[in-house]
């Protein structure tokens, strides 16, 4: 069951949502629009000749980080790093992040599959942003770029995002490797040496 407008107003002011500068004027009849922040993380083609996730073979990257009143241009057919300038989270509710409709029809992806913020991560969401058009789309901070849906979930989960997330201290690097499975260790009694 999602939120409506009136419950997201009402867990963020009981503190079961946080949403730092928390803006009425932002709230959806089910869910809350959240501003485009100002870094950038881009892949230097130059210097990545592939990508290959399962031999951890990631992208050389660069962070751009730009003023409040200047502009990224986002290009044809280029996939980026953004950030958002809200800061939110939640213990208690899962969160999804979705695009918004006026930006989808210009050609705007927000995220390609991950949009959904697990219960114990507070953040400044990282976003996935392409350029689905021909011709280049200009992005500014403090725009509305994405919107957040908030539902209950059955039980208090057993292990939140604090334990189990590899993005929780990490959030804004772009790329953070997956945990190797760890070896489980047997500990074993040490025999006390024989007197002669």
């Amino acid at each position: 069951m999602f939120l409506s407008d009136r419950d997201i107003k009402a867990a963020v002011k009981a503190g079961a949502i946080t949403i730092h500068n928390f803006d009425p004027k932002r709230l959806q009849p089910v869910s809350y629009d959240i501003l485009l922040g100002n870094k950038f993380i881009m892949t230097e083609s130059q210097g990545t000749p592939f990508i290959d996730p399962v031999k951890s073979i990631f992208p050389n990257t660069r962070e751009i980080i730009i003023g409040d009143d200047d502009s990224f241009v986002l290009h044809p057919g280029v996939s980026i790093l953004g950030t958002s300038f809200d800061y939110f989270g939640s213990h208690e509710y899962l969160i999804q992040l979705s695009g918004k409709s006026s930006l989808a029809r210009i050609g705007l992806i927000v995220h390609n599959t991950a949009g959904v913020i697990n219960p114990g991560h507070f953040l400044n969401i990282t976003l996935e942003l392409c350029n689905l058009n021909i011709v280049p789309i200009v992005l500014r901070p403090k725009m509305r770029i994405a919107q957040l849906l908030f539902s209950k979930i059955s039980n208090p989960v057993k292990r939140d995002y604090s334990k189990t997330g590899r993005y929780f201290e990490k959030n804004w690097q772009g790329i953070t490797k997956e945990k190797p499975a760890g070896k489980k260790v047997v500990k074993t009694k040490k025999s006390k040496p024989k007197s002669k």
